[in-house]
């Protein structure tokens, strides 16, 4: 795939721009920022002459749209959709400034490099290009830089579909995170994510009785309780789902027949998984698989002397395809047992597992370019642990792939260590591939 120096050296400025401009979400209405990312990309779009408009769903967290309209209001839609806000960081890990934007041998040191500020950069830059080349498509293209995408989307995507839809409408949607050249059996294949888990986070009160930390005998203390659902949601083993995209998934991992066949086998699938040397890869096989419960926050007691009458706790719940809330609901039950009852459950978040076709003409069109730049490979059909923005566009009834273009050395390995994790960074020529993905995605699918 030919690619053009003159893009790729504005990618890697816009991407090091946007990671010095540090919109951390943390989680909360007042973190984020991404007014500062909004603004950068405004003025960047504005450069060729683009209309462009911001949204402000609360004070600071602002997303950015711009579009080329089509001549054809018959002909398919398509948005190119980047979020602007990054995960938190443990500075002490870092080589590096973790938002000093630096190059360093070939490389973009930041955090935001992979997750996603580097695709955000990407179609930015591709869609500024398609302007100042008169780019004249069939159908709208649109540019959505996003607010929130790292807190679950209430102030960035789900706030403007709800508030906004005619404004982000469109028939398909391109966003986060695929392209990553994975080694199989039978070559290389290049993830393009279709589907991913629902979300299903709970909060579970557990209560006791107050009493004096003098006199611990016997006494109903909640925090000892909330000790043990702790305990039984982390030994709890639900049943795995053998379903088709698992299937695709094992077919082309590079283990030989013996362990494929103990993976598609539910009552074998666990012995499989723990038997795999690499536990990385064990675990997200694992996610992939299983509907997961990670009890990740606790809270409760008053003074050291006082026995607590109330904890909570904050579990991260992720369902397979087709799970319900009723569904969740029976896991909790089989997890905890008599426990149960002695809780109260509070949902904090909910969204269903979602998923696009694969027969689409999109497909088709990124299937074309995806393998020019890695010739022999093929796309290999995925399904994300985690939760993107897809989500919403899915359910608001657009086709919504995870995409991307990374060079050879971005193995799935080494960009799961580098998600969120410390040292992250991405390659010159990954930015290269991305930018000219996203230029030639809109022209093929768009038919200017």
């Amino acid at each position: 795939m030919e690619t053009d120096p003159t893009l790729t050296a504005a990618t890697t400025e816009l991407l090091q721009a946007m990671i010095r401009n540090e919109c951390v979400n943390y989680g909360t209405i007042e973190s984020g920022e991404e007014v500062r990312n909004s603004d950068l990309l405004e003025s960047f779009l504005e450069g060729a002459g683009l209309d462009s408009e911001h949204y402000e769903s609360a004070p600071g967290r602002r997303s950015v749209v711009a579009r080329i309209e089509g001549s054809d209001p018959d002909a398919p839609s398509l948005c190119l959709m980047g979020h602007t806000d990054v995960v938190p960081v443990s500075r002490d890990g870092w080589d590096r400034d973790p938002f000093g934007g630096e190059l360093i041998d070939g490389e973009v040191w930041g955090r935001g490099a992979i997750d996603m500020l580097c695709q955000t950069a990407e179609m930015a830059v591709a869609f500024r290009h398609l302007a100042d080349s008169g780019f004249k498509p069939k159908g709208n293209l649109i540019f959505f830089g996003v607010a929130d995408e790292e807190a679950g989307g209430v102030y960035g995507a789900e706030w403007m579909i709800a508030n906004h839809p005619d404004v982000v409408k469109c028939d398909y949607v391109l966003t986060e995170f695929g392209g990553i050249p994975t080694a199989t059996a039978d070559g290389t294949a290049l993830t393009l994510n279709v589907a991913e888990k629902g979300v299903a986070w709970q909060r579970l009160r557990v209560k006791g009785t107050p009493g004096h930390g003098s006199m611990p005998y016997e006494v109903d203390n909640a925090l000892i309780k909330a000790a043990e659902v702790v305990r039984r949601l982390a030994e709890y083993r639900p049943t795995p789902q053998i379903h088709d995209l698992w299937k695709v998934q094992v077919g082309n991992l590079p283990y030989d027949a013996d362990v494929k066949q103990m993976l598609l086998d539910p009552g074998r699938i666990d012995d499989a998984l723990a038997r795999l040397p690499n536990r990385g890869k064990a675990r997200h096989l694992h996610a992939c698989s299983h509907t997961t419960f990670s009890p990740n926050v606790a809270s409760g007691g008053v003074k050291t002397n006082v026995v607590p009458d109330s904890v909570l706790l904050e579990v991260d719940i992720r369902t397979l395809p087709g799970e319900t809330n009723d569904d969740v609901d029976v896991h909790l039950r089989n997890a905890l047992g008599d426990l149960y009852d002695a809780i109260e459950v509070e949902p904090i978040h909910d969204s269903p597992s979602t998923s696009s076709p694969i027969g689409t003409p999109m497909w088709d069109v990124l299937e074309a370019i995806m393998t020019k730049a890695h010739p022999g490979a093929r796309l290999q059909p995925s399904l994300i642990v985690g939760g993107t923005d897809a989500r919403f566009f899915r359910l608001a009834g657009a086709v919504a792939y995870g995409a991307g273009l990374f060079s050879p050395s971005v193995t799935f390995e080494l960009f799961s260590e580098r998600f969120h994790g410390h040292n992250e960074r991405v390659d010159i020529e990954s930015l290269a591939l991305g930018t000219q993905l996203w230029i030639e995605t809109s022209r093929q699918m768009l038919d200017g």
